[in-house]
């Protein structure tokens, strides 16, 4: 979920104050690059304030990310998708309906990012996996309370070293995941840019669209007014994708389905 206060598309609907965009991943490539997104989001957060609880969030972020990494050919998914992004941009060359200075920027924007991954050098997150500090307290974090001081007293002496000397150290750690930071970006810029949004509405809450699988679709995007008392649920495939609005006035009763249409702005994303 993000706050549309942000987001360029807000900018479309100056009738609409306020928004909040709601967005569905309809394959496994494009489910990892949203969650290394939002773990970078959460360390970018941190990194803005000097406490020793940003600083044990941001490290646990950081730890979440090479996890991911050591899970899933992270770096071998983002070349393969910047490279078809750049196979089908390139493709587009000479054609008179498309911007070409803005083509060609982009372009140059997003292939010396895959240049980049490729090389055998490019080893994101070895920093991390290869400090002994950052071992202990990844071995200690499933465990509820179990980075508590008398647990990792080195840790604990870490954070009540200087914020200065704090930051340094995650920062050189940012540093050894900044390019999947950068490809994550870029990818996941093209992918939401590449459709705009089209209002439509969901009569009793409910909305449900078939997929022309000649025209990709790798993210849904739901757009809904902060005025509305609403949330979607998405939920999707190969050939289509469903929305159900819920409400739930209180978190302690179960959200139930919207009775009554609800107009919002739809975006089906895909390169």
């Amino acid at each position: 979920m993000q706050n549309a206060g942000t987001n360029a598309q807000s900018k479309l609907f100056p009738e609409v104050d306020a928004h909040t965009v709601y967005e569905q991943p309809l394959n496994e490539r494009m489910r990892n690059v949203l969650r290394l997104e939002y773990l970078f989001r959460g360390i970018a957060d941190c990194l803005q304030r000097d406490t020793i609880w940003d600083a044990r969030a941001a490290i646990i972020n950081m730890i979440e990310i090479t996890d991911l990494i050591g899970r899933v050919d992270i770096k071998g998914e983002l070349i393969k998708e910047i490279e078809r992004h750049a196979a089908i941009l390139s493709s587009l060359r000479n054609n008179p309906s498309v911007n070409q200075n803005t083509l060609e920027k982009t372009l140059a924007a997003i292939e010396p990012i895959a240049q980049a991954l490729k090389l055998n050098s490019c080893q994101p997150g070895s920093k991390l996996r290869q400090n002994e500090l950052v071992s202990q307290i990844k071995q200690r974090i499933a465990i509820p309370g179990g980075t508590c001081n008398f647990d990792l007293p080195a840790f604990h002496y870490w954070l009540s070293r200087s914020a200065d000397v704090r930051n340094a150290q995650l920062e050189e750690w940012v540093q050894d995941l900044k390019i999947i930071e950068d490809a994550t970006r870029t990818v996941l810029k093209l992918v939401r840019d590449s459709a705009m949004p089209r209002r439509v509405s969901a009569p009793a809450g409910f909305y449900q669209q078939q997929l022309d699988g000649n025209l990709p679709c790798q993210l849904v995007r739901v757009i809904v007014a902060d005025s509305e008392t609403v949330f979607p649920e998405i939920s999707g495939g190969k050939h289509r994708f469903t929305v159900r609005f819920f409400s739930q006035p209180s978190t302690n009763s179960r959200p139930q389905q919207a009775p009554d249409t609800v107009w919002f702005e739809l975006q089906c994303c895909g390169i």
